[in-house]
């Protein structure tokens, strides 16, 4: 929903980039892009100039004139303001003290109140929480059914006494709500408001006598971020008719401009509490304004990807792969690529997991190209293997990834593709266990026998030739024999004869021979 302010604020920061200081003029002209980028993003006029003024100010103050990098300055200026316009710190549910926690949920017909029921109620769930679930909507068509239906899915109970399509009593079936939760001990009750296409006294009527009924420690109203500017009149017209405490960011995932996000918390003065990014139960979480001006940065949001990784990827299996890398990798098999594998997919899409890494945005075309089913593919070629092809892969002849091929519904090159890539992965991450760095990439010091040069190796003394002549080699055999018999009778190489200086004269000086036994003096 970003992507396009993202672009724009990513170019005019570039257009900053090598100028010693800033002027005037610089940072008037960088006070224009931002103000067009933050318009066309459908921000709300009163809240762009509001953010301009405040950004032109400190541009102008010390804190730019005096830094080393100015563009890194105004960067750090427009994030700050950023975080400012989407309501500051995180704001978290009040909970009551005594009995059940009320949340009621409001807002317009086709916001997405019930799904964003259901979500909340497995959040509330994985918070070690006990929610309780109420239809209140006994208007639209089929709505205690969808909330029924949402509510096993997620998980958590339902309290749906009256079968909807316009039969029942919604403050009656509101007020008995809090005695059933009291009765079956439940700590968080979520009431399910009906919503209307439009503003009207009805609806406002409604919602209000819900409210005196149930008095709600929290009433959330649920915005479609889709829809624009008209979300922040929607929000100013309940918040005066019925009031709220929190925002709920409802299809963040769209790819309509997201104005409404950045202007509902600065008109309203509420806090937007929550986001749901997607159709599926888990796509929703915390609203953190430091997170989403960092990603709208392209800065990333390394904090909640590694949330994500912390609930959902298993710590024990993590270890066991690590060590079987540590050992060299050949003990890693294709059994233990498919447990990770699976790991990475309870994560989510990857084109959203690698979103959010810092730098990726200038990537987000190739992004945008991964195919998350690629993943369930490889599984498919990996599953059509036996326990013994997947623990040693040199098994695997041709006869055998035909087979597995066909299994898979593939062609053989793609489990050759596989096999290959799995095979250079695994030596590779063995050789980075070890400290050897990377292949082909020098070595990092102090990693084990990272950076060290190896040394040519010394040549290799050729053996003494031989004559091809049998009576040459023979007389050759009889020479060597003569110079062993010669070396051993005289292994000194003292002069031979009997004459003066010769071997027969020769004597030990008087102080060697009193290391000499008695009789050999």
């Amino acid at each position: 929903m970003f992507d396009t302010l993202s672009d724009r604020l990513a170019a005019t920061f570039k257009n900053l980039r090598g100028k010693g200081r800033l002027s005037e003029a610089d940072i008037d002209a960088t006070a224009r892009e931002i103000r067009v980028a933050l318009l066309e993003a459908d921000v709300a006029l009163p809240v762009v100039r509001e953010f301009i003024a405040r950004v032109k100010e400190r541009a102008r103050g010390a804190e730019v004139s005096g830094a080393l990098n100015p563009a890194q300055q105004i960067v750090k200026i427009v994030n700050e303001e950023l975080v400012g316009i989407l309501g500051g710190e995180t704001r978290r549910l009040r909970f009551a003290k005594t009995g059940p926690t009320v949340i009621m949920l409001a807002g317009l017909q086709g916001a997405g109140k019930t799904t964003l029921a259901g979500k909340l109620g497995k959040w509330l769930k994985a918070q070690k929480h006990q929610p309780l679930l109420v239809a209140c909507d006994l208007q639209r068509p089929n709505a205690v059914n969808q909330l029924s239906v949402v509510a096993e899915r997620a998980g958590v109970a339902v309290y749906a006494p009256e079968p909807g399509n316009g039969v029942g009593d919604p403050v009656k079936v509101a007020r008995d709500s809090i005695e059933f939760a009291k009765t079956k001990q439940y700590d968080v009750v979520v009431v399910d408001t009906a919503g209307r296409l439009g503003i009207d006294a009805e609806m406002m009527r409604q919602a209000a006598d819900i409210r005196d009924a149930v008095k709600p420690d929290e009433i959330l109203f649920v915005v479609d971020a889709m829809i624009g500017q008209d979300a922040v009149v929607t929000a100013q017209a309940f918040l005066d008719g019925v009031g709220f405490d929190g925002v709920v960011l409802s299809k963040l995932d769209g790819d309509a401009r997201g104005g409404a996000a950045l202007s509902v918390a600065s008109v309203t003065g509420r806090q937007v509490m929550f986001a749901s990014s997607g159709e599926k139960l888990e796509d929703f979480d915390a609203f953190h304004p430091d997170r989403m001006a960092s990603r709208i940065l392209g800065m990333g949001d390394m904090l909640s990807l590694i949330e994500i990784a912390e609930a959902k990827y298993d710590q024990d299996l993590a270890l066991k792969a690590a060590e079987k890398l540590h050992g060299g990798g050949n003990n890693f098999t294709l059994e233990d690529f498919l447990q990770q594998m699976e790991q990475v997919k309870k994560l989510g899409s990857i084109s959203k997991l690698l979103g959010m890494l810092p730098g990726m945005g200038a990537m987000k075309d190739q992004i945008d190209n991964i195919d998350d089913r690629d993943l369930d593919r490889v599984a498919a070629i990996i599953k059509s293997m036996t326990p013994a092809e997947r623990a040693d892969v040199k098994i695997l002849n041709g006869s055998r990834r035909a087979r597995i091929a066909k299994g898979a519904g593939t062609e053989v090159n793609a489990v050759n593709n596989l096999i290959e890539r799995f095979v250079e992965a695994r030596k590779m991450m063995g050789q980075m266990a070890k400290g050897g760095g990377m292949p082909g990439m020098p070595g990092i010091p102090g990693m084990g026998g990272a950076g060290k040069k190896k040394g040519k190796a010394p040549k290799q003394a050729k053996g003494k030739r031989q004559s091809g002549n049998p009576m040459k080699r023979k007389q050759e055999a009889a020479a060597e024999a003569a110079r062993r018999e010669e070396r051993a009778a005289n292994p000194f190489g003292l002069p031979a004869g009997n004459g003066a200086g010769g071997a027969a004269d020769f004597e030990l000086p008087d102080e060697f021979k009193n290391f000499l036994p008695p009789g050999q003096k």
